[in-house]
């Protein structure tokens, strides 16, 4: 059967697409953006469970977002998180904007087995407003 030289290049064009799709999920390159995620039931849920969690993103090396007794940044620390930490998000409200400087204001209060307080979402791969709203309540 004969086939167009545009039709093998388009083809062929695809296979290494795909190929090379395949190869940068295989190493972890394309990771979910914030934008791409949101909340969804922590791990260890059982069936039926209405938690919902997220994990801590976007922190520098070195750094922890810092939990904090009230939605602003000069409240009482309660405790500190690196990426990829998993936190239980109970409710949403509005504060200080981001430490970052994006005046980014939505803050959850999330809690782990041991603490409870507030962070800035910004920090979270909640997937924004948007995504959340309508899977958690306003505080």
């Amino acid at each position: 059967m004969l086939t167009s030289r545009l039709l093998r290049s388009r083809t062929g064009s695809a296979a290494v697409a795909g190929a090379a799709t395949v190869l940068l999920a295989g190493a972890g390159l394309l990771a979910a953006t914030p934008a791409q995620a949101a909340p969804r039931p922590c791990p260890g849920a059982g069936p039926g469970d209405p938690a919902r969690c997220a994990q801590v993103t976007g922190i520098d090396p070195g750094s922890a977002l810092v939990m904090r007794m009230a939605p602003n940044y000069g409240s009482t620390p309660v405790a500190r998180w690196g990426n990829g930490q998993w936190l239980e998000v109970n409710c949403w409200t509005t504060g200080d904007p981001d430490a970052d400087g994006h005046g980014y204001r939505y803050w959850m209060k999330v809690s782990t087995g041991s603490s409870s307080g507030y962070v800035n979402d910004w920090y979270l791969d909640t997937g924004g407003p948007g995504t959340w709203k309508p899977l958690i309540h306003q505080c």
